[in-house]
């Protein structure tokens, strides 16, 4: 009883309490306010955009032609490579790789991947590099191009490249390679690559990602190859996006579109590397980010495979050849026997077909009476033609025909036992002896 008498609240438990309110209205305000930001920011974007756009319908010419100039004023020189003392063009795809796996980690746009092969290539078109450093300038060239591309807090630091590098090179290293490469460069850092004019080719088409991907997925693998260092970047795009359509069966544009105006000849040489890319390459555009269209390639490559071994395995069909009747011609046609088949109903073969019966005893006829007049022998040359069934001759069955043959086979023994043969045209006279 004396604790109840004696019990007196806190006087502190009232003032969290205001202060617990307080605290939570001044997070609400603080709420409202940073929606409001957003929604003010996403107002400009939207702004933002749609005075791009009508700045660049009206200006698209303009933008074009000047990329196109950029294009050829940044090229890098293949020959000046093919020069270099120390890196061989096969050491090319490990430092791809490389630095492929660290645009990947970094989450860097595509475009910054593309700049900084450029930057890497113009580079070696004018410096001398040693085996040793060939990675730092990879990672230089990284590193500017994410500081020219890409945000702030996407552009990769000096120790997250030295621990990619497995701290084989210094901090200073990496400073002085970027000044370097800066240097030589003139500070010229802009080039349009591949991504840009392709992004400038579909512009006025339906937003299709798969083929945009298959675009830069044929495009990345062209870095790899020699063949593609010195073409430009809008003839490459034409040709990638142009192969990609015809990959996953899409319609081409109209011919008075800038993208179908590609260059069949780089179609064929890009189309020509796509069998064997990069693992990493390959990996990369297998995931559903970029529409698996790695997988979709190899099941394209191997159907392609699959009809070709098919087409040569099948002989070719060869088309009847039409006989033309003889009229005399010497080499031009041999002579040819109308055919008069009849139809088997019960499907027996028949004989071979021979000369008519009717022409062929005028002929024994007239030789015998020539052979007559001539004081000798009527002799009857070969065995007699076997005759021809008339129309209203019924088919007989296989046991039949054989024994017709049979006798057939036998008087012709008969008869040809019966007189000598006739003397040949060289005077010697030859008499059959009962055998053959």
């Amino acid at each position: 009883m004396d604790y109840h008498r004696n019990y007196r609240p806190c006087p502190t438990f009232f003032v969290e309490e205001e202060y617990g309110m307080e605290s939570r209205i001044r997070q609400e305000r603080q709420a409202k306010q940073e929606h409001e930001k957003q929604m003010a920011r996403e107002r400009q974007y939207v702004m933002a955009d749609e005075l791009s756009n009508l700045t660049s319908e009206q200006l698209r010419d303009d933008v074009l032609s000047h990329m196109l100039e950029m294009d050829n004023q940044t090229l890098p020189d293949v020959e000046s490579i093919d020069i270099q003392t120390e890196i061989q063009w096969f050491m090319r795809p490990y430092l791809l790789d490389f630095l492929i796996e660290a645009h990947t980690a970094f989450q860097l746009l595509p475009s910054t991947l593309f700049l900084a092969i450029n930057l890497l290539d113009r580079y070696c078109s004018k410096r001398v590099v040693y085996k040793r450093h060939y990675q730092l300038v990879g990672c230089a060239a990284l590193l500017i191009a994410a500081k020219y591309n890409d945000k702030k807090d996407r552009v990769p630091t000096i120790k997250e490249l030295k621990s990619m590098c497995c701290s084989l090179y210094d901090d200073d290293m990496f400073t002085q390679m970027e000044w370097h490469v800066l240097q030589t460069l003139g500070w010229s850092i802009g080039h349009p690559t591949v991504d840009a004019f392709l992004q400038h080719a579909v512009l006025d088409d339906a937003y299709d990602p798969e083929v945009e991907h298959m675009a830069l997925y044929i495009l990345e693998i062209a870095l790899f190859h020699r063949d593609f260092v010195a073409k430009l970047s809008s003839e490459l795009a034409r040709a990638a996006l142009a192969l990609s359509r015809c990959i996953l069966n899409r319609p081409q544009p109209r011919h008075t579109h800038w993208s179908s105006q590609y260059d069949s000849m780089t179609l064929v040489a890009l189309s020509q590397q796509l069998h064997q890319p990069s693992t990493v390459v390959a990996r990369k555009y297998a995931s559903a980010h970029y529409s698996r269209v790695s997988k979709v390639m190899e099941h394209f490559l191997n159907r392609q495979a699959s009809l070709a071994t098919y087409a040569r395995c099948t002989p070719p069909v060869e088309t009847p050849i039409e006989s033309k009747p003889y009229n005399g011609e010497i080499g031009l046609a041999t002579p040819q026997k109308s055919q008069q088949l009849t139809a088997i109903p019960h499907g027996y073969l028949t004989p071979p077909i021979t000369p008519d019966n009717e022409a062929l005893v005028h002929a024994h006829t007239q030789m015998a009476n020539h052979d007559m007049n001539r004081g000798m022998p009527t002799v009857h040359h070969g065995c007699s033609p076997s005759p021809v069934p008339s129309a209203e001759m019924q088919y007989m069955n296989s046991e039949a025909y054989q024994q017709q043959q049979e006798a057939m086979y036998m008087a012709q023994q008969a008869s040809l036992q019966q007189f000598p043969l006739a003397p040949t045209h060289m005077g010697m006279s030859q008499t059959y002896q009962g055998g053959m």
